[in-house]
């Protein structure tokens, strides 16, 4: 069994266990930190029954008991939940916070995307939630288990208007002394959106070539055309809606796109190509949508975004 930590640290609710879920939470339960998992199904009996394991090939480790429900009551309340659920599946975790969020409890957000933390917002308020953003490539493998690729990962977050609070610090202690790296934001919302400049028209993209990795996508000259066009689209959008991205942050972004391991993918066009529900609407719908709140043309993404909108309505009609 593991030691727990209280004191300073305090409890802690994993509300998902995909790759994100299963390395953040398996780094706090290493560390001895009262950790809860709430989760369902094969995942729910692999972590009672053999824990969380993560392997990256080099620095394998696992954690063989862990506390894990399908019951939100079973987790009680805590001071900290980790929100790692895709965000298609926010509705339901949401519906699924209230036994777990008290007074004083925070609930970080670290969904793909801009608009998860005013969706959290909505059910159980602002005051409760830290926006936050994962810096995290784990693919789930079997249940309970994650394969790591790239660094280890990392997590940001803030109170909404970027300042520093007694909870913030609190937690960033929890999280460094278990050996996850913490980013610092000056301004959450514009990482959100730089962020969210490169991953949506790199996923979008990829879907919508049936699966192009990033290399092949950087790599042709028409669709790296089109990638940065995306970028400059949710850039342009961001700075009319009043994010404070700064002037590189499309240069800064191509410059990330082209340091990716070429068969890298993303998770919404394994999604897609999969079957499976994806986070289209939380990224490409959502860039679309924005464009059109700030009167801004997206031709890219919104050609897309068609595209790939009717291909996973004809898969559901079938």
């Amino acid at each position: 069994m593991t030691t727990t930590v209280k004191a300073d640290g305090g409890s802690i609710a994993v509300v998902g266990v995909g790759g994100v879920g299963r390395c953040l939470g398996g780094r706090l339960a290493v560390a001895g930190c009262d950790v809860r998992f709430l989760t369902r199904g094969e995942n729910l009996a692999a972590l009672k029954r053999d824990g969380v394991r993560i392997t990256d090939g080099t620095s394998d480790w696992s954690v063989p008991q862990v506390r894990a429900s399908d019951d939100p009551r079973d987790i009680g309340e805590v001071d900290f939940v980790l929100l790692c659920v895709k965000t298609q599946q926010l509705p339901a975790a949401i519906d699924a916070l209230a036994p777990m969020v008290g007074e004083g409890t925070a609930v970080i957000t670290v969904q793909n995307g801009v608009e998860a933390p005013e969706q959290v917002a909505a059910g159980i308020g602002r005051e409760r939630v830290l926006p936050g953003m994962a810096r995290v490539v784990a693919l789930p493998t079997d249940p309970g288990e994650a394969r790591r690729v790239g660094p280890p990962g990392a997590l940001g977050f803030a109170e909404w208007d970027g300042s520093v609070s007694d909870r913030v610090l609190r937690l960033r202690e929890v999280l460094s002394a278990a050996t996850v790296t913490v980013m610092e934001p000056s301004d959450i919302w514009a990482d959100l959106w730089a962020k969210f400049l490169l991953v949506a028209p790199v996923g979008s993209l990829g879907a919508a070539t049936g699966g192009a990795t990033i290399g092949e996508l950087r790599s042709r000259a028409g669709t790296r055309r089109m990638l940065i066009a995306g970028m400059r689209e949710i850039y342009e959008t961001g700075v009319e809606l009043g994010i404070a991205l700064p002037a590189d942050a499309v240069d800064t972004a191509i410059g990330i796109m082209d340091r990716q391991s070429p068969d890298a993918t993303s998770s919404l066009q394994r999604d897609i190509l999969a079957g499976r529900p994806s986070e289209l609407e939380a990224w490409t719908g959502a860039a679309v949508r924005l464009a059109g709140r700030a009167g801004k043309a997206a031709p890219v993404l919104e050609t897309v975004y068609e595209l790939l909108a009717t291909r996973e309505a004809l898969a559901a009609s079938a």
